[in-house]
């Protein structure tokens, strides 16, 4: 089993955490950073990561969220935010940054720019979202590996009232709405009940098709 697997195996939706421990800094730093090189459609990263750390938030968030103890006893939490819509503006200035970045446009690159602009401008404001959520998605997974490299546990969830979080966190107004809350922090053993459960996922056999 390799190094990587391994810590897989080792995390788990932690369902309590120990509120005396927080994760350091740099750890968390390395977790937000796999987030912002994760992949996403068209390389437009069409959503935000927003990292709450203050006890008061995190307690209004927990209300909206089940009352979740991962939110407050963890040290930190990450909320997915996707653009609520694509804009011409939004796409242009990704291409616009690509370009600086590496040099100049490209006739390949500006074709494929006006492609995006005649297709995502024009379609209902809810498909975009839907789609950019998908590619959030990617970035939480990326997350759900990074913490488990840097020994970090981590819960993802989805049980949380979007629009109150949006209210909370002011996303609304930057033109954005949350998709998933991930909190970080260091799991209490001895009062987790899934902790020392056998990880259960469908064999091999039963989840992977090969088509050679």
């Amino acid at each position: 089993m390799s190094d990587l697997q391994s810590k897989l195996q080792w995390r788990y939706a932690t369902k309590k955490m120990d509120a005396s421990k927080a994760v350091p800094q740099d750890k968390v730093n390395r977790i937000v950073e796999a987030i912002r090189l994760a992949p996403s459609s068209s390389g437009l990263q069409p959503f935000e990561v927003i990292v709450v750390t203050n006890a008061a938030v995190r307690e209004q968030i927990k209300a909206i969220a089940w009352g979740q103890s991962q939110i407050t006893d963890g040290s930190h939490v990450l909320v997915f935010a996707a653009w609520d819509n694509y804009t011409a503006d939004r796409i242009n200035q990704i291409f616009d940054y690509t370009n600086a970045q590496r040099g100049g446009s490209t006739e390949a690159g500006d074709a494929y720019r006006k492609n995006l602009l005649a297709t995502y401008t024009v379609r209902d404001p809810q498909v975009n979202f839907e789609h950019a959520a998908r590619q959030s998605y990617i970035g939480l997974g990326m997350a759900l590996v990074a913490a488990a490299e840097e020994g970090v546990d981590s819960t993802p969830m989805e049980g949380f009232d979007p629009a109150a979080l949006d209210g909370i966190l002011g996303l609304k107004a930057r033109g954005l709405r949350s998709v998933a809350i991930m909190p970080l922090g260091y799991r209490e053993a001895d009062k987790d009940w899934l902790v020392n459960l056998p990880k259960v996922r469908r064999p091999a056999s039963e989840f992977v098709t090969e088509v050679k």
